[in-house]
């Protein structure tokens, strides 16, 4: 297939723009099951803790294939022709084709957006195993970062194979890698997470409060696994900077609390994309900017 897209170059971009509104689609589900199947197996397992029936679920069987998707106010099965990526939303007017109840614009921005998103990394990487691995990363920190956004919780489903994939490329070409080598990307891995839980376990002290969860600590590690242990304080410096300046303006703009939790997943994700497309870049222009 990279063959393929290679030889084709004209095709590559149109092709990722399909594929990752497709892409986007299934994230949309994977975003809203998943909280939920993990709400289900703590459920199960704590009722085999304390030694009780396990809880009985509608439906029973839940996953990211079954049951198929439905309108959630009627509960009508979404026919394929009306799952079409972004086109059917618009189609439809953003509206249940049964029972004409409104449906959220954050399908078809999401979709819109993976899309985008898997379009610039072709564009920037071409159609090589460094950009079909890159779209892999791209799509599992989009559904990491929603889910973080709308739960605070980080899935060790998504964070550590991102890790454990990390690590597996950069024993390729020799151990060289595709983004970085072998011992960058396990001392990436360590750093990443044992920096975040240096932070955490100093801010507890301190204050006595959780200023961030272990999910963020396993995210970094992915990142580091990714990129090395050169790009942990660009992503460090990028995501607190740019979490900074939204937490602020969200309590300045919409009143928040101060002491409201506010995920800090999506910054960290957000930074390592943008580390892992222009890092090198961003490194050189800062180094050039003390003339080193």
């Amino acid at each position: 297939m990279i063959e393929v897209l290679q030889s084709y170059a004209a095709i590559a971009l149109p092709l990722t723009v399909i594929i990752g509104l497709l892409i986007g689609s299934f994230l949309n589900v994977v975003v809203y099951r998943m909280p939920i199947m993990l709400q289900r197996d703590w459920e199960t397992q704590c009722a085999e803790l304390r030694e009780e029936a396990p809880p009985v679920h509608e439906p029973a069987r839940f996953n990211l294939v079954l049951p198929h998707s439905s309108c959630p106010a009627c509960g009508t099965r979404i026919r394929a022709w009306h799952n079409v990526p972004v086109i059917s939303w618009l189609l439809l007017r953003g509206r249940c084709a049964y029972c004409g109840v409104a449906i959220s614009k954050r399908y078809p921005i999401v979709e819109a957006a993976t899309a985008l998103f898997s379009m610039l990394v072709i564009w920037q990487l071409g159609a090589t195993p460094q950009g079909l691995a890159a779209l892999f990363f791209t799509w599992t920190l989009l559904a990491a970062s929603l889910i973080d956004y709308d739960t605070t919780l980080l899935p060790d489903n998504l964070t550590l194979p991102l890790m454990w994939v990390g690590l597996l490329l950069a024993l390729t070409k020799g151990g060289a890698g595709l983004f970085t080598d072998l011992p960058s990307a396990v001392l990436g891995a360590a750093f990443g997470y044992l920096s975040l839980w240096s932070v955490y376990w100093a801010f507890k002290l301190i204050t006595g409060k959780e200023g961030m969860g272990y999910g963020d600590f396993k995210l970094l590690a992915a990142l580091g696994a990714w990129l090395g242990w050169q790009m942990l304080p660009q992503i460090i410096l990028l995501s607190a900077v740019v979490g900074a300046v939204i937490g602020i303006t969200l309590m300045l703009v919409r009143g928040r609390d101060r002491n409201m939790a506010i995920p800090f997943g999506p910054y960290l994700a957000a930074a390592g994309w943008i580390a892992l497309l222009w890092g090198e870049q961003i490194n050189r222009l800062y180094l050039g900017s003390f003339g080193l």
